[in-house]
């Protein structure tokens, strides 16, 4: 059976999956669409949860920017995973404790003002749209290289399919979808590293393998692909590159980022009690750890496996001749993600860091994808890694898609415009809102403002900057009144976007801009990470303007005095 049959059968089984459990797990009524019926078993919470929040940018693209990034790049493992300490201990609970459907439901009844709910809705829908480019990227992606089809296209099957699905299922649909694509995207992230390992170091346990002596040297693996870099004129894999200030100022972002998704706090509402909506956030924490401890070998192994091919012979100084390229870098030169351009008319594949010599360009998310190609693993294990890749993206864009039809239909539609609407009429709403939503991510994935994982960065520094600060100074703050909330999410939202605007270029002048980071603005902190002062512009701005305003009603201090004391779910406000 060719390569292509069996990706078509191996993906085709998964989406088959994916729609026959949405269809038998279809949404009835509003409550089932937005929070799943509030009966979801806390492990299989975690399980979606990862599902949820691992997406393209951790499958496909984490590891391919750990693979070129070394160092510089593990603030990705540590702010991401370290976001979900904060959200288990300072945020879930209390927010299951509440006892709503929506993140912007809780900023307006906690700051008692339909204001806060709409800026609310609109920093969440901002900070979707930016996760969910990225995730249409990863899709678009993979589908261009197993499926044989162009990105475009690729980005409209994928779309497709979280049409049927999401649109269908809802949140209940959504979340049993989620818990088969965690064990597909597990399984297929796990199974070519496993391999990978044993070939490069004899060690079947990645993790391990990473600081095992390689096989071809005998030195450890990092010596071997330090050296390789370091011939051809790379940065060094295992030194900082990065200022100190913006690495930390990176990975405080990525932290409160996480803490602050929409997508990922709403899986908390879908959970029998508050007690569960912790434990959810730890076995989520278990079920992600798999993958992240996995991802710095799979991107190592992976650098190392590619300056191999071009170098087959062992030394830097002989590269292969380009009619011999193996048939990966001719299957991946069909997607336009790897390119080669003979600068110098000899032949050979010159693979370096100096721009005038380098021959090959390779985008970076497709490392992870291309790894089993490049290492000669069985056809059943590529395509086991295709369907990994978009499960992982289809998982998260289906929530990001919910909690913006969530925030459309129900803060919005419900809370604002239509407040008698039908339970009918809304979740006919909340179908068409997702519909929208999907139509409108697949628009903007089409042009993606860098690499999945950094398009994905921006909308953690988003979130940080907007969502995070209202809901911790919501929980833990009497004093934080009406007035405050709204001016620190506007001021937070606006300073980021504005910052992230000026770094990368995004002021068209005369019809172009550039989408690479420029010198950083303000002393040495990126667009990427620019979410952490956001953060704090956020806070001091909304408790300078509650100082100087009217306190807010004692009942409203009263709920939040109410919401921290451990009484069951939802007994603050009677559910």
């Amino acid at each position: 059976m060719d390569q292509f049959t069996l990706n078509l059968l191996v993906v085709g089984a998964t989406f088959a999956l994916y729609i026959g459990i949405a269809i038998w797990a279809r949404a009835g009524s509003t409550a089932e669409f937005y929070a799943a019926g509030r009966g979801v078993n806390p492990v299989m919470n975690g399980m979606a949860t990862g599902a949820d929040w691992m997406s393209a940018a951790s499958f496909i693209s984490m590891a391919g920017i750990i693979s070129f990034g070394g160092y510089d790049t593990s603030a990705y493992l540590m702010g991401w995973t370290g976001g979900y300490v904060l959200l288990a201990m300072l945020l879930a609970p209390y927010l299951r404790k509440f006892g709503k459907f929506t993140v912007p439901e809780f900023i307006g009844d906690r700051f008692y003002s339909s204001s806060a709910r709409m800026v609310a809705v609109v920093c969440l829908i901002v900070a979707s749209i930016t996760y969910v480019i990225g995730q249409m990227t990863g899709v678009g992606v993979a589908f261009s290289r197993f499926l044989e089809v162009d990105v475009a296209t690729g980005l409209y099957i994928g779309a497709a399919i979280v049409f049927l699905y999401a649109v269908l299922g809802g949140m209940k649909g959504i979340t049993y979808t989620q818990v088969a694509q965690y064990v597909v995207l597990i399984i297929a992230y796990t199974i070519p590293a496993v391999f990978i390992s044993l070939q490069l170091t004899g060690n079947p346990i990645p993790g391990l393998g990473l600081f095992s002596d390689a096989t071809s040297t005998g030195q450890p693996l990092l010596t071997t692909l330090e050296g390789m870099l370091k011939d051809l004129g790379f940065k060094t894999y295992t030194e900082q590159h990065d200022t100190t200030l913006n690495m930390f100022l990176f990975t405080v972002s990525l932290m409160i980022g996480t803490a602050g998704l929409p997508h990922v706090i709403v899986r908390f509402f879908t959970v029998p009690k508050v007690a569960d909506a912790r434990s959810s956030a730890g076995w989520a924490l278990v079920f992600i750890a798999l993958l992240y401890l996995t991802a710095p070998a799979v991107g190592a192994m992976a650098r190392m496996n590619l300056i191999s091919t071009v170098y087959p012979n062992g030394t830097t100084e002989a590269p292969i001749a380009y009619d011999a390229r193996p048939d990966w870098v001719a299957n991946w030169e069909k997607t336009g993600l790897l390119k080669f351009e003979d600068k110098n008319g000899d032949g050979l594949i010159n693979y370096t860091a100096s721009e005038d010599e380098n021959e090959l360009t390779v985008n970076r998310d497709i490392m992870v994808l291309a790894n089993p190609e490049i290492a000669n693993l069985p056809g059943w294990v590529i395509a086991l890694i295709a369907a990994g890749g978009l499960a992982a993206a289809l998982s998260t864009a289906a929530g990001l898609l919910m909690a913006i039809s969530s925030a459309v239909s129900h803060d919005l539609i419900k809370g604002q415009l239509n407040p008698n609407i039908s339970e009918k009429g809304e979740l006919l709403a909340a179908r068409i809102a997702m519909a929208v939503a999907i139509a409108v991510a697949t628009y903007l994935g089409l042009n993606p403002p860098g690499f999945a994982a950094q398009t994905v960065a921006l909308a953690f520094g988003l979130a940080a900057a907007s969502i995070f600060p209202a809901l911790m100074m919501g929980i833990f703050s009497k004093r934080i009144n009406n007035v405050g909330a709204v001016a620190g999410m506007v001021a937070g939202l606006v300073v980021t976007i504005i910052y992230i605007f000026l770094h990368k270029g995004w002021f068209f002048i005369a019809g172009t801009a550039s989408f690479s980071d420029a010198d950083p603005l303000l002393l040495s902190i990126k667009s990427t990470s620019f979410g952490a002062i956001g953060a704090l512009v956020n806070f001091a701005v909304a408790f300078a303007v509650s100082s100087a305003t009217k306190e807010p009603p004692v009942e409203v201090q009263e709920l939040v005095e109410s919401i921290r004391i451990p009484r069951g779910a939802g007994s603050a406000t009677g559910h």
